[in-house]
């Protein structure tokens, strides 16, 4: 039976500690090693470590169940690009920014920024500047076969959404961190991280009963001017969000099957 050892047992702290245990002669061997591992692991484990937390097992028919309730609700979520101008409570927007902020990452550093967007007067600009981009995209940068690729989506360089959504959330990945003193703090695996708060930013939108539509025009330093946000920022993308107009559409499209984009070995 193979029994391995938490990370932080480092045999140099093992010599400088008394080590305790409540064995006997009649011990068995195996309740021996679980006391020895108990007491090592309390004795070595960094300061700042607690119990793990609110974790819920469930039984396995319910796991099951809540497996296939969830896939069920997230495969409703649609991009649109027709919304309302219908308010939202702000209450919806910062809950869902929150649980993205529980995203795993890169030491813990957590390397990104929302800015959210709800004045007509900035979200003007940004539509101005992004069509812009988008205009210099689609007529002059994007090779034939992506043009392609995207007209069954009926994507073009008009992007009205962009002031008649009520919120324009902006995610912007942070390089570097900044202390208060001016010192650089290295962030690391940035773009995962970004990325991955960004799927939880969209789920906890949808669950909330929000339509999104992700935009990431090229390119978007234009972002850093108008929302004034510093030089370790850079835009990772904007995301639309707001209830669907009634006339909202979208197009006639599937994903790939489970065959299609898993292996099990």
């Amino acid at each position: 039976m193979l029994i391995s050892t938490p990370h932080w047992l480092q045999k140099s702290s093992l010599k400088s500690k008394k080590e305790k245990f409540t064995i006997t002669p009649k011990t068995p061997i195996l309740l021996q090693v679980k006391q020895k591992i108990e007491v090592l692991t309390k004795q070595n484990m960094p300061s700042n470590f607690i119990p793990l937390p609110d974790y819920r097992e469930y039984p396995t028919d319910e796991m099951k169940k809540r497996s296939t309730d969830f896939y069920e609700e997230i495969k409703r979520r649609r991009t649109i690009r027709d919304f309302s101008d219908r308010a939202v409570p702000v209450e919806v927007i910062e809950d869902a920014i929150k649980a993205a902020g529980t995203a795993p990452n890169g030491a813990n550093l957590q390397p990104w920024h929302f800015v959210v967007v709800s004045n007509p007067a900035v979200k003007k600009k940004i539509r101005a500047e992004a069509e812009k981009a988008e205009e210099e995209f689609y007529h002059e940068k994007a090779p034939e076969e992506w043009l392609e690729v995207l007209e069954p989506l009926g994507t073009d360089e008009h992007k009205p959404y962009l002031e008649t959504a009520p919120y324009l959330i902006v995610i912007f990945s942070k390089n570097y961190g900044v202390t208060e003193s001016g010192e650089k703090i290295q962030h690391y695996y940035v773009k995962e991280s970004v990325g991955i708060a960004t799927g939880m930013w969209i789920t906890a939108l949808h669950h909330s009963g929000l339509a999104t539509l992700t935009h990431t025009p090229n390119p978007m330093k234009f972002l850093n001017d108008i929302l004034d946000r510093p030089s370790n920022e850079r835009a990772y993308l904007i995301l639309v969000t707001g209830y669907p107009a009634e006339d909202a559409r979208v197009p006639d499209i599937t994903k790939k099957s489970l065959k299609e984009i898993a292996t099990f070995v």
